[in-house]
């Protein structure tokens, strides 16, 4: 049986754990190392049971948690090699903790075959992911101003689709933003809007999705029922019957269960 859950979703962190086993893999630790230890203690896991942590890109809300995290456990730490040399940068003593992982080449680990995809974020080479499991199949996009060919290729139709939902275009243009942030995040290297989301979420359902997750939602320029409500129109429109949600912002979402490629809460 494998499940995945969202710790902490949005500009103000993110982390999710997918399970495969005994294989625990967390996404991304933007969140206190404190509130990652919480959360796996709530699912009776300690820090010694992930298998490793896999890193997106190097912004604070997807690292916040490192620093102290590596001071005590050693965890391998996956990314790409350009994100591996950010954090060396950032991050004294991590080096000999990053397992740099090619982009779009396929790694096994334990149980699971993760796959680096690109984005198009203002970092270096910042990653998507596929990952299988002997249960189904998790794409994990986030952070990104467009869906790269390749990574829309690899992710079309997997199984639990956890798909970055950013802003609402007018909420964005008539708020608070300075220009310049406003240009940042609407532009190719910012963040996915609502339309943006709902596009990509119905031509993976078309493919054969069966549940979506909507994530990295701005406090500022969107909200959860805008979104659902924008991406729940295309997906009405591909016939889709399955599972639309909002990862929570500040704290640990539902539990998705994935068996034999059906996904449930």
């Amino acid at each position: 049986m494998t499940t995945f859950r969202t710790l902490a979703s949005g500009s103000s962190g993110n982390a999710a754990l997918l399970s495969c086993g005994s294989t625990h893999l967390l996404i991304d630790m933007g969140i206190s190392c404190r509130r990652v230890c919480r959360s796996l203690t709530e699912m009776g896991l300690t820090p010694e049971d992930l298998s490793a942590v896999l890193i997106t890109h190097e912004h604070t809300d997807h690292i916040s948690g490192l620093a102290t995290y590596i001071k005590k456990y050693r965890t391998p730490i996956l990314c790409t090699p350009g994100t591996a040399r950010q954090l060396q940068y950032r991050l004294a003593g991590i080096g000999l903790l990053l397992r740099p992982l090619s982009m779009g080449q396929p790694i096994s680990w334990d149980d699971l075959e993760i796959t680096p995809l690109p984005t198009s974020h203002d970092c270096r080479e910042s990653a998507a992911f596929r990952v299988d499991t002997p249960d189904g199949s998790l794409g994990y996009l986030t952070d990104t101003g467009l869906v790269e060919e390749e990574t829309r290729q690899r992710l079309l139709g997997t199984d639990l689709l956890v798909l970055e939902s950013n802003h609402d275009v007018d909420m964005l243009l008539s708020g608070p933003y300075p220009y310049p942030l406003k240009r940042r995040v609407i532009g190719n290297e910012g963040h996915l809007s609502n339309a943006d989301a709902a596009v990509f979420a119905a031509d993976s359902a078309r493919c054969g999705t069966r549940s979506i997750i909507l994530a990295h939602l701005s406090a500022e320029n969107n909200t959860p029922q805008l979104a659902l409500d924008t991406v729940g129109r295309a997906l009405e429109s591909a016939a889709y019957t399955g599972e639309l949600s909002v990862a929570p912002r500040s704290e640990p979402g539902k539990i998705y269960v994935m068996e034999g490629a059906a996904c449930r809460r």
